[in-house]
């Protein structure tokens, strides 16, 4: 998460840009009829949002004005849809603005960063895999669970680092060289959280995953003799 004073206006001013019109598509696309008629989707949706907003408060704050602290949207978007998912990000959002953890100028790129990256590279993923339908249960958790995880985390590290370089606020430190040795110890963390998450819902509450195909996935083994 980085803070407004390390960004120029124009950079929180595209933040917004690009952060208010797909706020607005989730608004439109999600499953408003549904949620209101269910009270255990209700209760999922609500307790995915306060354990996502616990995760983001679980983090490390530095002087400079940056914060490090896992995502966890990988796992959000496979359970609830990337409308759901992407308005439990700002939900999570608003809930450390009010805390002071966060600038309200910079929620548009940070939203953009941290809620809006992940989900897309989640989604992304999850298509590609539906395209092929696989029926091994372990393509669906490690192309959908663990690959995106590390892949969205590399994403808004190296994205993030761009967006500092590119304003010229804030100094580079002088190991940025090794940078890229650091990048492992984001990735391979969010990638076991968000996997071991989706693991845990596929074998205990595969009926919670919006993304998951219960029939493909879960159907009883295909022998010989059953042909006969």
């Amino acid at each position: 998460m980085i803070a407004a004073d390390l960004l120029s206006a124009e950079t929180l001013g595209i933040g917004w840009a690009l952060y208010l019109p797909v706020l607005a598509w989730a608004i439109w696309r999600a499953p408003w009829l549904e949620l209101f008629s269910d009270t255990r989707r209700q209760h999922l949706v609500f307790g995915t949002v306060l354990l996502l907003f616990l995760l983001w408060l679980v983090r490390r704050d530095f002087s400079s004005g940056l914060s490090y602290h896992f995502i966890g949207l990988t796992a959000v978007t496979l359970l609830l849809d990337w409308p759901l998912a992407v308005l439990g990000g700002l939900l999570a959002q608003l809930g450390l603005l009010a805390l002071g953890k966060q600038d309200f100028v910079a929620l548009g790129i940070n939203g953009a960063l941290l809620v809006l990256l992940p989900v897309l590279v989640t989604e992304l993923c999850a298509k590609w895999v539906e395209h092929f339908q696989p029926r091994n249960l372990f393509v669906y958790i490690f192309c959908c669970g663990f690959f995106p995880a590390a892949l969205a985390a590399l994403l808004c590290a190296l994205l993030g680092l761009g967006i500092l370089w590119v304003d010229g606020i804030f100094p580079m430190p002088p190991w940025l060289e090794d940078f890229i040795g650091y990048l492992w110890l984001v990735m391979f963390p969010e990638a076991f959280i968000n996997g071991t998450a989706v693991t845990a819902l596929v074998v205990f509450c595969p009926e919670w995953l919006e993304t998951f195909n219960r029939t493909r996935y879960l159907q009883a083994p295909w022998k010989d003799e059953d042909s006969r």
